[in-house]
């Protein structure tokens, strides 16, 4: 008898064809956004559920959740949408799908940066709303991203392709994390064992720390003002890491020059005022949404679960 796998959303059809050939899948074709009681109601006669970072596993959900729930395999990297401790209380595997999205995180953390400098969302609605009339040498007049310092706070897989990117762009590495990374693994990179000591060297401060309660704001207006004058932040991590209203008081006075954001508070009902500023860059939380990665991370998590099945130690495992 094969394993039943709950699967909340829809998944790319490769990795759905591997699912149903090596387990019996409840599959949700139309991509319906399951609530917590509608997951529970469905786990009833599963083995494992396989959720994306949209479903919410709090402690009391665990909890509701049948006995015979082994496994949360998760298709996302980042696992803050489920309550660990409250997995590990009750024996329950948590895994998530790390390294596979890193080059697409980084790609798309370089193209917010390059939005942001280059007003990007700006020119676009010029170009569609036929107001671009002529070139002048005042038109549309941005920032320059190559031979800048780009700050890093969260030096770990994306962050570390990130800095290999933007080197390209002969800028300077300057980071913070958790603990300093090998030599190697730097590349010449500069390390700042604080925030605040890492932010006054930041022309560019891109996010790429976890979320957590130690990092809920880890933005906030105190730091904003540690930034030069004219900075750029990008976020490719988790909303919760910025304080939306500093953020955007400090693009609206000029402190900041412009942001770049893929991720947001509240998704996907943002505050309403990012909407209305010209000086961000805007994505949909799109960061690991390459054909590649998406097939990537599906195969990451049943691998996982194979694992799992298998009676053996699942490598990616959080909880």
């Amino acid at each position: 008898m094969k394993p039943v796998i709950l699967v909340t959303r829809k998944l790319p059809e490769a990795v759905e064809e591997r699912l149903q050939r090596d387990y019996e899948p409840i599959l949700n074709p139309t991509d319906t956004l399951y609530s917590s009681d509608d997951i529970i109601r469905m786990a009833e006669t599963v083995d494992a559920i396989l959720p994306c970072h949209t479903e919410k596993f709090t402690a009391e959900v665990i909890e509701r959740l049948p006995d015979q729930v082994k496994a949360i395999a998760n298709f996302s990297v980042g696992y803050d949408h489920v309550d660990c401790e409250a997995a590990r209380k009750r024996g329950l595997i948590v895994t998530n799908t790390p390294d596979v999205l890193s080059d697409a995180t980084a790609e798309l953390t370089i193209m917010l940066m390059l939005g942001a400098a280059r007003r990007a969302s700006e020119g676009e609605r010029l170009v569609r709303s036929r107001q671009w009339k002529d070139w002048s040498p005042s038109f549309m007049v941005g920032r320059q991203v190559t031979g800048k310092r780009l700050g890093i706070i969260g030096f770990g897989r994306v962050g570390q392709v990130v800095a290999k990117r933007a080197r390209g762009f002969e800028m300077s590495i300057h980071y913070h994390n958790r603990k300093r990374v090998e030599p190697d693994l730097e590349k010449g990179a500069i390390y700042y064992d604080t925030i605040e000591a890492l932010l006054p060297h930041c022309d560019v401060l891109a996010l790429h720390c976890v979320a957590s309660p130690q990092t809920d704001k880890l933005l906030n207006r105190d730091r904003i003002a540690l930034l030069p004058d004219g900075a750029i932040v990008v976020n490719a991590s988790r909303g919760s890491v910025i304080d939306d209203a500093a953020l955007i008081d400090a693009l609206q006075s000029g402190k900041l020059y412009a942001a770049g954001l893929d991720v947001f508070n509240n998704e996907p009902d943002i505050n309403p005022v990012y909407r209305e500023l010209d000086n961000v860059f805007l994505m949909p939380h799109i960061g690991s949404a390459t054909a590649e990665t998406r097939d990537a991370m599906g195969f990451r998590a049943l691998d996982n679960l194979d694992a799992i099945f298998a009676g053996k130690e699942p490598g990616d495992r959080v909880a």
